[in-house]
């Protein structure tokens, strides 16, 4: 799973990525809200946690333009602001929840995973393609409720092609999405190692990975 968390207090930034990096979730962060939109503009994210006071856009203008651009991100917002309009104001314009400072860092984490249970497009709070079941909160994966063994990249690459199916996502996205600097699997065969061994985890849970010469990979239903 991936968060963008934008935040311009440096100290509270570094506690909220090394707090959601030892969690096992895969963290950009950016201190101001120009930057946190290039990167809503540019990468998918499953949650922003968003500030609303940051130079450059206010965490409000980061909203209402991921929602205007119809971006899926589930949003967090982080503020000092505490009166009901301004509640209202933050809902209104898009956000999916709204945490107010200081606050307890387990609170947070428990509304990002409250937020992963949302349904996203026609997903429930787990995923089911063929006889595969992933739960992105408990980041466990079942074929016929037997629990596979998994490493984190390969949980990422396959909730992503699960989630895409039956598109096709492309190595550029699997980078993105699977590895926290996306240009160490670009230019190699790691993107092929992984999915190799995943495909070798994956014989009877009634799906395949199909490699679409020059465009990527597709998860379909065997």
């Amino acid at each position: 799973m991936r968060i963008l968390v934008a935040e311009d207090d440096p100290g509270l930034r570094d506690v909220i990525v090394l707090g959601l990096a030892e969690n096992g979730y895969h963290v950009d962060a950016v201190d101001r809200g120009d930057d946190a939109i290039d990167q809503l503009r540019f990468y998918e994210y499953d949650v922003a946690i968003l500030d609303w006071r940051m130079p450059g856009r206010e965490g409000i203008d980061v909203v209402e333009w991921a929602r205007r651009h119809r971006r899926p991100t589930a949003i967090l917002m982080l503020t000092a602001r505490d009166t009901p309009g301004d509640r209202i104001r933050g809902l209104d314009t898009g956000a999916d929840d709204y945490l107010v400072k200081p606050f307890d860092f387990g609170e947070l984490l428990a509304r990002v995973r409250a937020l992963q249970r949302r349904p996203r497009g026609i997903d429930g709070p787990t995923i089911e393609r063929g006889r595969l079941v992933l739960d992105p909160v408990t980041r466990q994966v079942t074929v016929d409720g037997r629990e596979l063994a998994l490493t984190q990249t390969e949980f990422r690459i396959l909730e992503l092609l699960m989630r895409r199916s039956p598109a096709v996502v492309d190595r550029k996205a699997i980078a993105e999405h699977a590895w926290a600097d996306e240009t160490d699997p670009l230019g190699s065969n790691a993107i092929d190692v992984q999915l190799s061994r995943l495909r070798a985890k994956l014989p009877t849970a009634g799906i395949r990975i199909v490699t679409v010469r020059g465009a990527g990979y597709r998860l379909e239903e065997a």
